[in-house]
């Protein structure tokens, strides 16, 4: 697709922006071919989450929206249009951005596993926890924590390395487990620390949404004392 989505694909952008720029692929059920044409051109980042696909407007995405809230929609969706329209004059009026207005989305927490009916197992010899359900255990987290933090700092201490960074590179651990790993951390690691930014204008909805935020008081940066 070109750098400017069709109409259509525009509604999709405008559907997962009104729910702050995240959601189900099964809760808005958008044309595969649209979908996949917005992450091709970088719209839209998809990742697995449970039995569907969960799926989040990237930088390119929000900054695309926000330029273009006059952007024609289809005639069936001639509502839309004047309300964002409207959005359109409030920003400008305000100094507001898209981001600002719509908000960061509210932290997600894993769905509890389903309880299933216990079975006689056959005894077998203990495995490390590691080997359990493949979860890595807390020390291996740690290590791994710490690997991808040198990894995204070119090998250097005392350097602040954002959380969507940080998740990026551990891309193949699923959230709760980083954010076990994030717990563990805060709770008492003398040699890292978990800092927050405390000006908006300096996060977007992708660092909000990378955010580790245990009591809700969100945390944007991981720091390794030299």
């Amino acid at each position: 697709m070109s750098e400017t989505p069709t109409p259509a694909q525009a509604m999709i952008l405008w559907r997962l922006l009104g729910r702050q720029g995240t959601a189900l692929n099964s809760e808005i059920a958008p044309r595969k071919a649209e979908r996949e044409a917005l992450q091709r051109a970088g719209f839209l980042a998809v990742e697995k989450e449970g039995r569907s696909s969960r799926l989040t407007v990237t930088d390119k995405g929000w900054n695309w929206a926000g330029a273009h809230l006059r952007e024609p929609l289809p005639p069936t969706m001639r509502v839309l249009q004047d309300w964002l329209t409207r959005l359109h004059h409030h920003l400008s009026a305000t100094g507001a951005t898209l981001a600002e207005f719509v908000g960061p989305a509210p932290e997600r927490t894993p769905s509890a596993p389903k309880a299933r009916t216990a079975r006689p197992k056959a005894r077998t010899k203990a495995r490390p926890a590691s080997d359990v359900a493949g979860k890595p255990d807390p020390g291996e987290v740690r290590t791994r924590i710490e690997r991808a933090y040198l990894a995204c700092t070119g090998g250097r201490k005392a350097t602040a390395v954002r959380l969507s960074a940080l998740r990026a590179a551990l891309a193949d651990l699923d959230r709760a487990t980083l954010d076990a790993g994030l717990a563990a951390i805060l709770s008492g690691d003398p040699a890292i620390r978990l800092t927050r930014i405390g000006d908006p204008k300096a996060l977007d909805a992708a660092e909000r949404a990378a955010a580790f935020a245990p009591a809700g008081e969100p945390f944007h940066e991981i720091w390794i004392q030299a």
